[in-house]
């Protein structure tokens, strides 16, 4: 990658330091992800970047990814690390969330106030910070060090608009006597006070957190609190189009007035990569990627495989996997499954329970342990994707015009199935049901008996987010701005940007 050139403001006869932003995700594989993508797009237009992880993410990510030589082809661009208070044994799993929400706001607060304040995050070039974009989903600590050392901070979302617009309205559903859920009976009721969304939200499809009986439930209250605090920031960065999300984004935009959906960044990114030396973009992962798949998918007939994966922290039982398994193998269509060593709960490993499995049709299977997701999804041999509906699986099965099957596992992902089958109709939404039965009918539902269907769909919407990133696109002319603002917030003056100002979705 050739160098980028540092951006400098000439204002009187004093040359300014350029812009530092600091980038603090919160520490998991799909929000790290988004914004290292987010990091990189800003470093390409010349601001100075400075990405904060926690120590025990950076580790993951020196372990399995080229972070340190690519970003040193940026002028300014530090790499820091803080920690979440946690001791090295600790799980940090789906399941231990709590802890590290908990450790961090206790731990990690007054260490980035320190940091903050001495400069301990900026360069000879650009010593201190000068906006701060931090993950909305630990928006009060960060805010408050914002607030209180007189920085600009912009929260960071890196769910969709629907599901960011189902966090925001929890009150308003409690309020409303619609939570909580009297039973399973109760599953298919409409929720009838998320506006935009009277008409297909059921209880099904809120957040798995809203699962509950007890409506003093310390996670669901977290969440919704966070949520709400990120009306303290002076903007909102959500990864998502307007082609997409425009009517959700619209509702958001009457309690958050200034928001920059810039997605899907992982398409944008490329495209801004595509006008410099190398257009190679490089895993973010914290995982090992294998990448022996590629060459089973090269002799594998067009869209005739099924790519299986359940993202980075779901878990499942043996029973489950089973299902799944028997119900791939019956449907007769060709499947890659990534099967992470954890993906299995209880009753062993996962190499362990597939070593029990039998082999009589391997030549229509083919099993790795993490794979490039990204370019899976593009291959021309996949042609379905059976996924956990995370918001970043989500955005690259669209981009890459891939139908989806959903077996969403939590957080925000029931909402992202439930848009994905009855809004965007680019799936199916397999939720809460785990059958061998289910799994073979409804992976031949979408590889062969509405195929055609699913795929019209998809492309259309494909080809509408690459549009979104190209030169004029809404998701181009947001970025435009976003950067334009952090500019400006220098002299006090953030927001006050001409570039699309009166823009809305």
């Amino acid at each position: 990658m050739g160098s980028v050139l540092p951006y400098m403001e000439q204002q009187g006869s004093h040359t300014l330091h350029p812009p530092r932003v600091l980038i603090f995700p919160f520490p998991l594989q799909g929000h790290v992800n988004s914004m290292l993508k987010l990091a990189e797009l800003l470093a390409l237009q010349g601001l100075h970047v400075t990405f904060l992880n926690t120590q025990f993410i950076y580790n993951r990510l020196l372990l399995h990814t080229d972070i340190q030589a690519r970003f040193a082809a940026y002028p300014g661009f530090l790499l820091k690390t803080i920690s979440d208070g946690l001791p090295d044994d600790h799980p940090r799993s789906s399941d231990t969330l709590l802890d590290l929400f908990d450790s961090m706001n206790s731990i990690s607060k007054s260490l980035l106030k320190q940091m903050l304040a001495s400069d301990e995050l900026g360069s000879e070039s650009s010593p201190s910070v000068t906006c701060i974009i931090a993950d909305g989903l630990f928006g009060k600590f960060t805010t408050d060090v914002a607030d209180e050392l007189g920085i600009p901070i912009i929260h960071f979302r890196t769910i969709g608009a629907c599901s960011f617009w189902v966090y925001f309205s929890i009150p308003n559903i409690i309020e409303a006597g619609e939570l909580p859920i009297r039973g399973k009976e109760d599953m298919d009721r409409l929720i009838n006070s998320v506006p935009g969304m009277e008409s297909f939200l059921r209880c099904r499809d809120l957040p798995n957190f809203c699962r509950l009986s007890d409506l003093t439930n310390q996670s669901l209250h977290h969440l919704v609190q966070e949520t709400h605090h990120s009306k303290r920031a002076k903007a909102l960065i959500l990864n998502t189009f307007e082609d997409l999300e425009a009517p959700i984004l619209s509702h958001i935009q009457t309690q958050f007035p200034k928001i920059y959906s810039i997605g899907p960044l992982h398409t944008h990114l490329k495209h801004k990569l595509a006008t410099v030396a190398s257009s190679s973009q490089s895993s973010n992962s914290f995982l090992e990627v294998d990448r022996s798949c590629i060459a089973w998918l090269n002799a594998q007939p067009a869209k005739s495989v099924i790519y299986v994966s359940f993202g980075s922290l779901a878990v499942i039982v043996k029973d489950q996997l089973m299902e799944f398994w028997h119900g791939l193998v019956n449907s007769n269509t060709r499947f890659l499954w990534v099967i992470r060593t954890d993906l299995v709960t209880k009753e062993g490993d996962s190499a362990q329970i597939l070593a029990e499995l039998l082999d009589e049709t391997k030549e229509r299977w083919f099993i790795v342990g993490w794979a490039p997701q990204e370019e899976v999804l593009a291959h021309p041999a996949v042609g379905g994707f059976l996924t956990h509906s995370g918001w970043n699986s989500t955005l690259e099965s669209i981009v890459a015009g891939v139908p989806m099957i959903c077996w969403p596992y939590f957080a925000d992902q029931q909402v992202n199935s439930r848009f994905v089958s009855e809004v965007w109709k680019i799936g199916i939404d397999m939720k809460d049901v785990c059958d061998r039965q289910i799994v073979e009918k409804v992976v031949n539902d979408l590889m062969v008996e509405r195929r055609e269907e699913f795929e019209r769909v998809a492309e259309e919407m494909s080809m509408l987010a690459r549009k979104s990133v190209n030169e004029g696109g809404s998701s181009y002319c947001n970025l435009e701005r976003l950067i334009e603002d952090i500019r400006l917030a220098r002299s006090g003056r953030f927001g006050s940007s001409k570039l699309m100002r009166d823009h809305t979705p």
